[in-house]
């Protein structure tokens, strides 16, 4: 955009613009008032006068407007943005109006956009506003049933939970999980404290369907009712149990790994029944296992100010007093702390980040079970690990220097997905100093190798014409006493299954001659 587009689309402050030269104490005034009027638009590094300062969206900048939005009570739904206005840079800070309720300065003031000022609400203005747009949790409307009817076994668990030796009424009320005379449960409370909270409140329990490959329609179909922390914890065994794991042998060691890992599958379904709206009674929360991915559905959109793009930085719950609850019980983590898990804990293990989605009515997670890295390399690298420690992002680094990848820092700033050549000099440089890597070279023209003694099994690293040609030259040699399943096994790094794929390969083409039968089977190479 051209400084005379950008004078024309943004000619002043008024009741939609605010110019702001940087992150200041003004700035979340600004968007508190944009949040309870009609939205609008900060631009950094605009002066009052109009004239354009510049300012980039450094990651400091960006974590800044994060931690500045986080201490705002309730804020709207935002979006940061880098705009280039002739030869500089603005960052442009969109708030939306909030949908539900209202929000405040971390210091308690209530304010609202006027023209170009924010102005403060006070009085009789501030308890008509207040009601006009004030909130009332669904969790917390009341649902009739008295708290005599609660499961006793489930209300002794919820007391243990919180610790509580009596009162429980009066806690009960206190923690908004019975009406404020301790006689008649919340919807929260009904979540916890029936034996199955769907037969008071419509589909409030987590269903699984498993899709078989190409197709739109399920063949099995599971139901998981009671309280939520139940729900939770059977749906992620059944899911888990449905996905299965994958055995990789390395020579005398054995590893299973999870297509998904447990933790992940937990918070995933922890986040779906917390943040879900209970209002939607007509739909569950959704489990959909596709031979590719698992997909967790939600009913209700994100709750404001997350969205999509700052979900792992923003913070918000729909249902404060579930979430409460399941957090007491160990199945969530606490706040800020759950889409931080997902993701880190799926690189961790090598796999593809989860992907998030709102459609407005429904939020939906999908969990991908294929990843660029194989189960073999994955295994490798536990294997690696266990010389010593490597950081989440490195493990990927050893991965393409086991592939024969000569790495530089250009190379795996593109691996890495990140233009920050200091990080990426950082991570050579720690995997150089724990002994996986070799540096060739100095400074600007440093290459990164594999080290020799951390190269991966053959079978890892060759394709299978290069494999059956390495089985050929080790059976022609002299050295080789007999050539078994067994001793490809250990020369390869394949397991049985595999090891005899390529041994009857060669049979069948007339390379090898087997002879013997089952645990006494020897192969020998043709002459010719």
């Amino acid at each position: 955009m051209t400084e005379e587009e950008f004078a024309q689309a943004f000619p002043a402050e008024d009741g939609y613009v605010e110019r702001k030269s940087g992150v200041g104490a003004q700035f979340q005034v600004v968007v508190v008032a944009f949040s309870n009027t009609d939205g609008g638009v900060i631009l950094l590094g605009v002066r009052d006068d109009g004239e354009i300062a510049g300012r980039a969206l450094t990651a400091g900048l960006e974590d800044e407007i994060h931690r500045r939005i986080r201490d705002i009570e309730n804020p709207g739904r935002y979006t940061i943005h880098q705009l280039v206005v002739g030869s500089k840079t603005i960052v442009i800070v969109s708030v939306a109006r909030r949908a539900e309720g209202f929000s405040q300065t971390s210091n308690g003031r209530v304010l609202v956009r006027r023209g170009t000022m924010s102005v403060a609400l006070f009085g009789a203005e501030l308890a008509r506003f207040i009601n006009e747009r004030g909130l009332v949790r669904f969790e917390e409307t009341d649902t009739g049933i008295e708290v005599a009817q609660a499961d006793a076994a489930q209300l002794r668990e919820l007391a243990e939970a919180f610790g509580w030796t009596s009162d429980f009424a009066e806690r009960l009320s206190e923690h908004g999980l019975a009406t404020s005379d301790g006689q008649t449960l919340t919807v929260a409370g009904a979540l916890y404290l029936l034996p199955d909270p769907a037969e008071r409140l419509g589909k409030a329990y987590v269903e699984v369907l498993r899709f078989p490959a190409d197709t739109a329609d399920y063949d099995k179909r599971l139901e998981f009712r009671g309280p939520l922390q139940r729900q939770v914890a059977d749906a992620v065994t059944a899911v888990s149990a449905e996905l299965g794991s994958e055995l990789v042998v390395l020579g005398v060691r054995r590893y299973e790994l999870a297509r998904i890992p447990e933790v992940v599958l937990r918070e995933a379904l922890a986040n779906a029944v917390a943040h879900r709206s209970y209002e939607l009674d007509g739909t569950a929360v959704r489990v959909e296992i596709h031979p590719h991915a698992v997909l967790v559905i939600s009913p209700g959109g994100l709750p404001e100010p997350v969205t999509v793009e700052n979900i792992r930085e923003a913070q918000a719950a729909r249902n404060v007093r579930v979430i409460q609850v399941l957090r007491r019980f160990g199945v969530a983590e606490d706040a800020g702390r759950g889409i931080d898990v997902m993701v880190d804990s799926m690189r961790d293990e090598l796999l593809e980040d989860p992907v998030f989605d709102d459609g407005g009515y429904s939020v939906t997670v999908t969990l991908p079970i294929w990843s660029a890295i194989t189960s073999q390399e994955r295994a490798w690298i536990r294997e690696i690990e266990r010389r010593g420690l490597i950081e989440s992002g490195d493990r990927v680094l050893l991965v393409h220097a086991a592939r024969g990848d000569t790495l530089t820092n250009a190379r795996a700033r593109t691996i890495l997905k990140t233009a920050d050549s200091g990080e990426v000099r950082r991570a050579l440089q720690r995997l150089r100093d724990q002994g996986f890597l070799e540096q060739q070279g100095t400074r600007g023209g440093s290459t990164y190798v594999l080290t020799e003694s951390l190269q991966p099994p053959a079978g890892f690293r060759l394709s299978s014409d290069e494999l059956r040609e390495l089985i050929l030259e080790d059976a022609r040699s002299p050295e080789t006493p007999v050539l078994t399943n067994a001793r490809v096994r250990a020369l390869t790094g394949l397991d049985r299954v595999g090891a005899l794929a390529l041994l009857d390969s060669l049979v069948e083409s007339g390379r090898l001659r087997r002879v013997g039968i089952k645990r006494g089977t020897q192969y020998e190479p043709v002459d010719g």
